[in-house]
């Protein structure tokens, strides 16, 4: 008989959202004619720009004839999207980043959890807490993170609790650790670091030849100055830092799936002999290996989000999320609701009322107004107390949920 990946075993429970997906199936199913509100999973409900609309159609056209058909294309993904991402996301903001160092994928969740396979497994890893259960469960899948303690927290692990009493700030580990993963603007707390924090954390990586790995796929939801649009925009994050960005939030993508990662040469790893290697080169040999490419079809929409017209459009869902946002966290702020984020993400995070648990104030908006949310413990031990909503949601559907808390929710 084949044995298994004895790793699996020591994830605990199911993914966070199969068991929201769960509850909220069991309650529909009990209360079939209730109207629920989802501001949970955060998947987005307005269609991607028209922009890529109209190229993904071309490209279809294309490929109904056999002098415009393509077959496999390049796993790292075509020049004429690659050009656009390095000329709008990078160059137009002091940044050199070479084609070769962008890896075009079907979405950045592939690649934050794939990204572990070309690390060794003695590394060790670092997580802010709460954070993105793709992060922590892969590293455990992996088997680099030891047992699950009754804190809830793997052994192996260093925790960089985010609460309220540090401002969702993380403080750098006391120890040495090899691996560093930041999400800015951060899911779940919707909130973000500035330059002169991100780069204590790029000193703090090139003192300790650490890798960070750096998820931005919410950069085009930042406002304020003073927050990096990407890390390579600090001084010295070229050597130290992959990035991972992605189309979903930012251009509605989430069901057409693209996104990709920057890995510079210049980030390099060891080996058990101390000769150095490039970061660059092992994710070349993987993605070459386990992937065959991101659609024809799907680049070409993607590319179409940086023409003028894409660029207005995209900017006009943002903007539509983001008043989404606004609307969340100023209606239960009214409610006397402790919330957070909301201003650099489409996240909100807020603070459980009466001290109640993540999951308690989860069955409560279900039961009592038909509100859909996500437990704060399930990104985290430091989530319990907290609970996350998402501004993804349209805009009758996000007014008519806020309403309810207001008006409805009992205490």
């Amino acid at each position: 008989m084949a044995y298994i990946n004895e790793n699996y075993l020591r994830l605990p429970g199911s993914y966070l959202f199969a068991e929201i997906a769960r509850r909220v199936a069991a309650f529909k199913e009990a209360h079939p004619e209730a109207d629920i509100s989802r501001l949970g999973i955060a998947d987005v409900t307005q269609p991607p720009p028209q922009a890529s609309i109209d190229a993904m159609h071309k490209a279809v056209d294309e490929m109904a004839h056999a002098e415009t058909f393509r077959g496999y294309g390049p796993e790292q993904g075509y020049d004429f999207l690659i050009e656009k991402i390095i000329a709008h996301n990078y160059t137009s903001r002091g940044i050199s980043i070479a084609k070769d160092e962008i890896f075009v994928s079907d979405g950045s969740k592939s690649d934050c959890g794939n990204i572990q396979e070309i690390f060794g497994i003695n590394n060790t890893v670092a997580i802010t807490d709460p954070v993105y259960p793709v992060y922590l469960d892969t590293n455990v899948m992996a088997g680099r993170t030891g047992e699950l303690q009754e804190s809830g927290m793997f052994a192996g692990v260093t925790y960089m609790p985010c609460t309220a009493e540090n401002s969702f700030a993380p403080a750098l580990p006391k120890e040495k650790v090899d691996m560093i993963y930041l999400c800015c603007p951060n899911n779940p707390t919707g909130t973000t670091l500035s330059r002169e924090e991100l780069k204590k954390w790029v000193d703090y990586a090139r003192a300790n030849e650490s890798v960070i790995l750096f998820d931005s796929a919410y950069a085009a939801y930042i406002t304020e100055e003073d927050v990096p649009r990407s890390i390579y925009e600090i001084e010295g994050a070229r050597d130290v830092a992959i990035e991972f960005r992605s189309f979903s939030k930012t251009a509605g993508f989430t069901g057409t799936r693209c996104g990709y990662t920057v890995i510079p040469k210049s980030v390099k790893g060891r080996a058990k002999d101390g000769s150095l290697h490039e970061f660059n080169k092992l994710w070349n040999r993987r993605h070459t290996t386990k992937f065959n490419g991101t659609a024809y079809i799907v680049q070409r929409g993607a590319e179409a989000i940086y023409s003028d017209e894409g660029q207005q459009q995209v900017k006009k869902l943002v903007d539509y999320y983001m008043e989404n946002a606004r609307i969340i966290r100023e209606g239960l702020q009214a409610a006397g609701i402790e919330a957070y984020g909301g201003v650099n993400a489409p996240y909100i995070w807020l603070k459980t009322p009466h001290g109640m648990t993540s999951w308690d104030f989860f069955d409560k908006l279900l039961t009592e107004v038909n509100i859909v949310g996500t437990p704060g413990a399930g990104f985290g031990p430091s989530g319990e107390g907290y609970f996350r909503l998402t501004s993804f949601g349209d805009r009758e559907n996000t007014l008519r949920a806020v309403e309810r808390i207001k008006n409805k929710l009992r205490f």
